[in-house]
């Protein structure tokens, strides 16, 4: 559970954009989205194994400094 506070003198603009980043931040809105629907074991799994893949073939690519 995501708690802010609003600050003296702070706009509520300012405090609405300061939640959002905190959410952000946080995954909530990520983790929302992938509870939408049931998702089978076997589909979690294959779903894992293509993100680390993904991620395994954008490191890589990444040019070394």
């Amino acid at each position: 559970m995501i708690k802010v506070a609003i600050r003296t003198g702070e706009s509520s603009e300012k405090f609405l954009q300061r939640f959002k980043r905190i959410c952000s931040k946080e995954g909530v809105l990520k983790e929302i989205k992938k509870r939408v629907y049931y998702e089978k074991p076997s589909e979690r799994k294959r779903r894992r194994e293509k993100e680390l893949k993904k991620s395994v073939k954008k490191k890589s690519r990444a040019p070394s400094a």
